[in-house]
């Protein structure tokens, strides 16, 4: 379908497969296969300056939105979702400081980060708090003009490879989900260190540990907007970074088809192509239609955040829910059209389907998106009058 893409829109969709096409293909099974974080495709990408893509010019960004960077992440998911990860989870530590931070913040750290010299990462998930943020443990007491932090977070995408942290942690525990702060924490800073990196189903490619705190000392200067704002930080950041995740999603599931379809092309059966047959056709047809439904979802979401509007949740979960159910399918239907083939690492859609299953997982799982959504709907037809 034409979405109808401006110039700009077009060159960075066309500059991304490109580098997709000829420096991710050719080492995803290895990059996965080693568990080796994509250093060398970070620098590329940081080179092209799509590092820069979501972030306003006056700090080094190239002034898009959640749409640019949304058309950048699906073409190298089209790839390998364990390289685009790597590539939007530094926005994901980024937009706190982005949205909530302030000038003196935003002038130290975003330029790094938009340029690619620096990647960042977002630390809100503990061993007892991921969906329900207010069972955070980390805390963080001022001292003086330093605030010191004890605690551990988990599952930190990016963690040890990225040189910015932000850090959700509390500093009012008695206030609940309200005694959450957000506090910027740089690689190095002494009392801060990793766990082991943790083996993984898929996204191989991604660094995933711990971030150890242990009597971590940050300036005050380190607070992102001020004490007691850290869950709505978290929740706004999410908003906005949700749409990434169905981009994953679409870029994901349009390799699957890809791939599915070239495959059924070129297998005979029977004395002919399986492309022939009607129930592989109807297959792929539905995997065709789901990803290009899945598609106009999150390309409408995301132009929805970048007008301007400010009740964004319902659209956001939205995106991130219905793209990657589609992706799961859609792999898993790609790795039954190649039959044996696709359960066998010689063809990607093995890796593929692997890969999918973290979209319905992270940035909240698929079951808490549908919690946010029906309590949108609560929120919309609350006084409405009754229309039977």
């Amino acid at each position: 379908m034409d979405y109808f893409l401006t110039e700009d829109q077009k060159m960075i969709k066309e500059l991304s497969r490109q580098i997709a096409d000829e420096k991710i293909m050719p080492a995803r099974a290895e990059l996965d296969e080693k568990e080796e974080f994509p250093w060398e495709i970070i620098k590329v990408l940081a080179s092209s300056d799509l590092m820069g893509l979501c972030y306003p010019e006056e700090y080094g960004g190239l002034g898009g939105g959640t749409f640019e960077n949304c058309l950048a992440v699906e073409e190298i998911s089209r790839a390998c979702i364990g390289v685009s990860v790597c590539f939007a989870g530094t926005g994901l530590g980024a937009y706190p400081i982005l949205l909530f931070g302030s000038e003196d913040q935003k002038k130290r750290y975003l330029p790094d980060i938009a340029s690619g010299r620096k990647l960042a990462a977002f630390g809100l998930t503990e061993a007892n708090a991921g969906s329900d943020a207010s069972g955070i443990q980390t805390s963080a007491v001022l001292d003086g003009d330093e605030y010191v932090i004890n605690g551990t977070k988990q599952w930190i995408t990016g963690g040890g490879e990225a040189e910015i942290y932000t850090v959700i942690v509390m500093t009012d525990k008695s206030r609940g989900s309200r005694g959450a702060s957000a506090l910027i924490v740089e690689k190095g800073t002494p009392g801060f260190t990793f766990g082991i990196k943790e083996k993984k189903m898929g996204i191989r490619a991604s660094a995933t540990t711990e971030l150890v705190f242990s009597n971590c000392r940050v300036p005050r200067d380190n607070l992102i907007g001020k004490a007691g704002i850290g869950f709505i930080v978290s929740m706004r950041v999410l908003d906005r970074t949700r749409p990434g995740i169905g981009a994953q999603a679409i870029g994901l599931s349009q390799g699957a088809l890809d791939t599915a379809v070239s495959y059924a092309r070129e297998r005979k059966q029977f004395g002919k192509p399986i492309i022939s047959f009607q129930a592989v056709q109807h297959m792929l047809a539905d995997m065709a239609i789901q990803t290009e439904a899945a598609r106009a979802l999150v390309y409408s979401a995301c132009r929805f955040i970048d007008s301007g509007a400010k009740n964004i949740s319902k659209v956001s979960a939205m995106s991130k829910v219905f793209s990657s159910d589609v992706a799961m399918k859609v792999t898993v239907d790609a790795v039954q059209v190649l039959g044996g083939y696709g359960y066998m690492r010689d063809y990607p859609v093995e890796k593929m389907m692997r890969d999918a299953k973290i979209l319905q997982i992270y940035e909240g799982t698929n079951q808490i998106q549908r919690n946010v959504i029906g309590q949108e709907l609560i929120k919309e037809y609350a006084g409405k009058k009754d229309n039977r």
